[in-house]
């Protein structure tokens, strides 16, 4: 009689159990349904509470980044050395403001508008703007160029038991010039003038004290000759993109001796020379002699391009992190629902067992699935910490330790639809070639080299020079009162003072000109003609490395559309197979408290439904990605995402993106 009074009350029980049960996954479904306090997960503000924290986001809290290359009107700044501001290290004042009760609080927007103004590979790549800068300086004083390094740089990867150091890829970025242009025989040509362009002044200018004995007292007057000397000498010297030279000479002294045989005592001397030098084969013309400014020019251009490729990079990768974050969060929160669902069924049935109501087998069942979701749960949160980690190091300059422990809110859970996923593949080819940065360098280096023949092939002609000079001279001094040549030899009639010698030295009393031509030819000119055909080839070489480019920027574009179109396969099947496994446990709990299922029935659905929760997160940050990356193959990734290639140059988002 008790056994079969306790039987109904024991089912009355386990039904409350179960509906309890019940209640509490579908508080985890639903929190707006009434049951137990669930633990606290991190607020998710709605659309408008976001817009709302965008508006009151300040749009130019950094400083901008402005690095000029000196120039000054003051004679004496070309002789002090000159230097650069300091580095700004400073987390901009936009990373604060998304913090909110020890959390950080970020949509995709404000990933890549904390990016432009963070991110170390776009601080770093900034300064090759004023190199490229510098170099065209130096370029149009006659210098060679140095190139400017532009290769794509992408140092914010990395994850746990692996290294997070940079890693470079040129992309086909570095025409402008890494490692320096005397690597090949881009920029071979006619020697340049070694002093270049500018202007050249030299002086020199001494005493000299000389006593020498005498073996013929005749020849000098006196046993040992005494001689004293004061000379000095200038010059100015200055070439022209022509291929002129521009020389003035002025030379003078003033000499002292003991001889009695000398008319003139202190001799003064002066002379001035001006000479012109022209080219007329070999080194002649601007192309020859400016070909370095070209080709600085047109690294300053690469530079510009190859930023630009820089900016998608560093846009793309911050985005690619972002979805993986989110799928991280998602996954993580999936997770943590499971684990309160089997945690809540172990309670229930570790009631059911003290009622004898179940075997101890079904709680140990109960106690695995435990153990299972805790397992899964610490393997998601970990993720979640290492994508936490990747975008903090991509969106910040420097460690703080205010975030370093900060977890993050992702607040974009979906993308918008990209207009991209539903173009013909012919049209993402043609804006590709278009859009993308790497078609105008491989431009920009084509042009280069197609330009840098014409001063190779000067440079085999013969060396052909016409010069011209004109030269005055100018001879002075008192007479020598110790003149023992007689009255009428000892008589002179030249000025005494400097000032008569220097009139004498221009006025065309002394003259000498001089014109003439001067022939070099190199007989066999092996050199010369190798470097000729060395370029050329190289040339050739350009034309296939272009059309190689062209290939694998096509060749991209239809990968990156076939991963797109894969990827969207796959979220659809996801959430088909989320969706049957969402009614498996909704038929399976329904049949449970129909006593027709038991709780580890329940449980497996449950854990089913979780997995393809986890799958169905891990198909949408697949697409999302493949929407980043098909933005990217057609070059189109500061389109889409509103970033301003301005705001980039300096660092500072004036604008959301």
């Amino acid at each position: 009689m008790i056994t079969e009074r306790c039987t109904p009350i024991a089912a009355r029980l386990l039904a409350l159990c179960a509906l309890s049960s019940a209640l509490s996954f579908a508080q985890a479904q639903d929190p707006a349904a009434p049951s137990a306090p669930a633990p606290a997960t991190p607020p998710q503000p709605s659309i408008a509470q976001q817009a709302n924290q965008a508006q009151r986001q300040p749009l130019a809290g950094a400083a901008p980044f402005r690095v000029t290359v000196p120039h000054s009107r003051n004679p004496l700044a070309a002789y002090r050395p000159s230097t650069a501001p300091p580095v700004n290290l400073k987390n901009s004042p936009r990373l604060y403001d998304l913090m909110r009760d020890g959390r950080l609080y970020i949509s995709l927007r404000d990933a890549i508008a904390l990016a432009i103004e963070n991110n170390l590979d776009l601080a770093y790549f900034r300064y090759n703007f004023p190199i490229a800068k510098t170099d065209l300086a130096r370029t149009q004083a006659g210098g060679i160029a140095n190139g400017v390094d532009t290769n794509i740089v992408q140092s914010t990867q990395g994850g746990f038991g692996s290294s997070a150091g940079g890693s470079s890829s040129s992309a086909g970025l570095s025409a402008a010039g890494a490692g320096g242009i005397v690597t090949s025989a881009l920029g071979a040509g006619a020697a340049l003038p070694p002093n270049g362009f500018d202007p050249y002044l030299t002086f020199q200018g001494g005493v000299d004290h000389t006593r020498m004995q005498q073996a013929n007292v005749f020849q000098t007057g006196v046993p040992i000759l005494e001689t004293n000397t004061i000379e000095a000498s200038g010059s100015f010297s200055q070439s022209y993109p022509l291929g002129t030279q521009l020389l003035i000479q002025y030379l003078g002294d003033r000499q002292t001796i003991n001889s009695p045989y000398e008319v003139v005592n202190p001799q003064l001397y002066a002379q001035f020379k001006a000479q012109v030098t022209q080219p007329l084969l070999a080194g002649f013309g601007l192309a020859s002699n400016e070909r370095y400014i070209h080709i600085a020019r047109r690294n300053l251009d690469i530079t510009n391009w190859a930023f630009q490729a820089q900016v998608i990079a560093t846009v793309t990768q911050v985005e690619d992190i972002y979805w993986d974050l989110v799928g991280a969060y998602q996954d993580a929160q999936v997770r943590e629902r499971s684990l309160r669902f089997a945690r809540q069924t172990l309670s229930d049935d570790q009631k059911q067992l003290q009622l004898h109501a179940i075997p101890a087998l079904q709680v140990m069942q109960d106690e695995t699935a435990v153990a299972t979701s805790e397992g899964d749960l610490t393997i998601a949160r970990a993720n979640l910490r290492l994508y936490e980690l990747q975008l903090k190091n991509a969106l910040t300059k420097t460690d703080d330790s205010t975030i370093d422990e900060m977890p993050v809110v992702p607040l974009e859970l979906t993308g918008a639809p990209d207009p991209n996923a539903n173009k013909p593949i012919a049209q993402l080819i043609s804006e590709a070639e278009k859009n993308r940065p790497e078609v105008h360098v491989y431009q920009e280096q084509a042009q280069i080299q197609q330009a840098n023949l014409k001063g190779v092939n000067s440079e085999l002609l013969p060396q052909l020079n016409m010069y011209g000079f004109y030269l005055g001279a100018g001879l002075g001094g008192p007479r020598n009162p110790y003149c023992s040549l007689g009255t009428a030899l000892c008589a002179e009639s030249l000025p005494e003072g400097f000032g008569g010698m220097f009139q004498n030295t221009f006025n065309y009393s002394s003259p000498e000109y001089q014109v003439g031509m001067t022939l070099n030819i190199n007989l066999r000119n092996r050199v010369v003609k190798a470097d000729q055909f060395r370029a050329e080839l190289q040339y050739r070489q350009s034309q296939i490395t272009y059309e190689e480019n062209t290939k694998s920027i096509r060749f991209d574009v239809r990968n990156s559309q076939f991963a797109l179109e894969q990827a969207k396969a796959r979220v659809q099947a996801a959430q088909q197979a989320r969706d049957l496994a969402q009614r498996t446990f909704d038929i399976t709990k329904q049949e449970q408290q129909l006593g027709a299922k038991s709780s580890y029935d329940v449980l497996s659905a449950e854990n089913l439904l979780a997995q393809a929760e986890s799958t169905w997160d891990d198909a949408e940050t697949a697409f999302e990605k493949a929407k980043v990356d098909i933005d990217r193959a057609t070059g189109e990734t500061l389109l889409m995402t509103g970033v301003s290639i301005d705001d980039a140059k300096s660092g500072v988002a004036t604008h959301m993106p």
